[in-house]
Formats: C-alpha cells, structure tokens, sequence
C-alpha cells in the first residue's frame, strides 16, 4: 500500500476581513507531527506551540516561498520534538499527557562548547542533567540521543570526537536507547560554508573515508559497554560491519515499540497488517512506503509534517541551514518575545 498524502479537511480560520470574521480553508490533517526540524520550538517556542495546539491547526510556510499551508491537528496522534534544550517545555508535558498526544523527543547533545560552534546552548553538564530528567520523566524510550553533526577543524579530531561522546555517553547511555549521529555536509551546502566561516570556523571540513572507517571503529568500541541501538542519519554508506544501521529519526520502530497501545497511530503505520504476506517486501521493512517524500533519498525517516520556521533558532549553532544568519534570527526573536509579552502568538511563529 502506497502513502497517498495527508488527509485534507475543511477548517474554519479567523479572518478580520470577512463578513463574519472567519474563513474556511483547506487544511491538511497529518497523524505525525514533526516540531521541527527547521527551529528548537521546545527551547523558545513553547508557548506558541501550546496555544496553536489549543487553537487547534497551525499555518505553515515553506522556507522555499509558495502559499501557506494549513496544518489542522484534528487527526494527530503523535509529536516528535527535535530540541538541544527542552528544559523551557517541561512545564507543558501534563498538557500533552492530559491531552492525550503520543511524543518523543530526539534530543541534540555535542560537545562542541571549546569551538563555539553552539553558541547559544546551556552548557554541557546542565544538557546532561535535563536529558536524564526528561529521561526519567517520560521513559528511556521516548529519548532519542543525537550527536549531530560530526564535525572536524583544524584543531578537532576524530579522537577528539570520540572522547567527548565517550564522555557524555557514560553519563547519559542508562537514559536511552538510541543514538543517532550524522556526518557534516559542508561542500553540498554553500549557506553552512558561509556560517562556518563568518562564526570563526574556517578550519570545519568534512570526514574522509579513513576517519569515517576509525570513526565508526571507535563508537562500536565504545558501544560494547552502552548497548545502544546506534544508527547513522542519512548515510549512504553501509556501516552495518560495526553494528550501525541506517538512521530513522522519525522512526517507525520507535512508534511500534513505544505507543503501541495507540489504535489510531497504529492503524496509520500498519493498515495492511493483517494482509501482508510472510515474506514480502513490506515485511521485511513496512516503513518503506511511509518513506518522507519531502526528504532527501538517503533519509529513512517515515513522513511526517514540519511546522516550524526558518531563521528563528536562537541556539546559533554556526553550522545551521536553517538560520539566514545571526541578525535576522535576532529580529525575529526580539519581535517574537514582544508579542508573546503582548500575550499575541500568530498561527505562525512569525508573519
């Protein structure tokens, strides 16, 4: 069975200039929603996100220009939070629980604190006590550690790396299941060139095909001791040799396994079951035809919809794609924060 796209539904909006103040647009309906790839919406846009989840839908726009989407929540079963520091969400949990959405949070945790490449993060021992606290808060399995991305310089190496994650994964590996790394992409993208290089990082480059073989020795050596499922994020590379798979951030696995009791999320993930014979393609890998067409082909993850922004992560994190650069998101943040002092959250983060 082939994925056909999102539902689309029929959904009343506001609109100041209609005769009755209100619209009714096309919407579409998603059953997993991804906040967000594009921004840290548990980091500084929490409250945004739990008065649009009391309105009820989101409006949406694309980094790449066109027309707003309008994403309705009527038919979500599950969040999957994308965060360097939920620590801010925390107090919205009990909504979501009382609720009854289904989440799970992939939670970003580098150390890259000497080379400033993340500037804007807590720093590192307080990211390790809120990712046990959240850990212990909603399950070991519902946290997903990502070190991502791996970055060298002139000055880093793959030992180097190594160390570090060696040294959070010994605090942190009791409190979670997953770990899911991916390797830097600089040359494919000419805007983290720009922002390695305007936040004082000439030296960033990527991995080559030696480091990513000592590379990956290393976490496999490390792993003996965690007994992690450990899986590389949109890598071409097979890497099974050293007990690494290929990534799934939105992961079909995660959801079977964690929220099983769900019969609305599981009839979306499994509605030929009962009909797939033993064997088959889709029983050997069922996620296949939920693959996110919005995605690059080397990404595994299941579809699901973004409802965050360009340019509005205050982390800064030098290597971003997503931030046009440091003094748009800062405008954008300051305009933010004086609405939300205003007690004004607009159906998108911003205008």
């Amino acid at each position: 069975m082939k994925w056909n796209g999102w539902e689309k539904i029929p959904l009343e909006v506001p609109d100041p200039s209609g005769p009755l103040g209100k619209q009714t647009v096309e919407a579409i309906a998603p059953v997993i929603v991804s906040a967000s790839r594009s921004t840290d919406i548990p980091a500084f846009y929490g409250d945004w996100f739990l008065d649009r989840l009391n309105a009820g839908y989101v409006r949406w726009k694309s980094p790449f220009g066109g027309s707003p989407v309008f994403v309705s929540f009527v038919k979500a079963r599950l969040f999957v939070f994308w965060s360097k520091n939920p620590a801010p969400f925390f107090s919205h949990l009990d909504t979501l629980d009382r609720l009854g959405y289904n989440y799970y949070f992939l939670y970003t945790l580098n150390d890259y604190d000497a080379e400033r490449l993340e500037p804007n993060v807590p720093r590192l021992e307080d990211r390790m006590e809120t990712f046990i606290r959240l850990s212990r808060r909603i399950g070991k399995g519902r946290v997903v550690w990502r070190f991502d991305p791996l970055v060298l310089t002139d000055t880093l190496s793959v030992d180097d790396l190594l160390e570090r994650i060696g040294r959070i994964g010994n605090r942190i590996a009791p409190y979670t299941k997953r770990l899911v790394f991916s390797f830097v992409d600089i040359e494919k993208y000419a805007k983290v060139r720009r922002n390695l290089d305007a936040g004082g990082c000439p030296g960033a480059r990527e991995f080559s095909d030696d480091e990513i073989v000592m590379f990956c020795d290393g976490i496999r050596r490390l792993n003996e001791r965690w007994g992690l499922s450990i899986s590389a994020c949109a890598e071409r590379r097979d890497l099974s040799q050293y007990a690494i798979g290929r990534g799934q951030c939105i992961s079909y696995e995660l959801m079977t396994m964690e929220f099983s009791g769900d019969a609305a999320l599981m009839a979306f993930l499994r509605p030929d079951r009962q009909q797939t014979l033993a064997g088959s393609a889709a029983t050997a890998d069922p996620s296949r035809r939920l693959k996110d067409p919005g995605q690059r082909n080397t990404c595994r993850c299941i579809v699901s919809k973004d409802i965050g922004q360009y340019s509005t992560c205050m982390h800064l994190c030098v290597y971003c794609y997503a931030n046009t650069s440091p003094g748009v998101v800062r405008r954008n943040y300051t305009k933010y924060l004086t609405e939300r002092e205003q007690g004004i959250f607009r159906d998108s983060i911003l205008p």
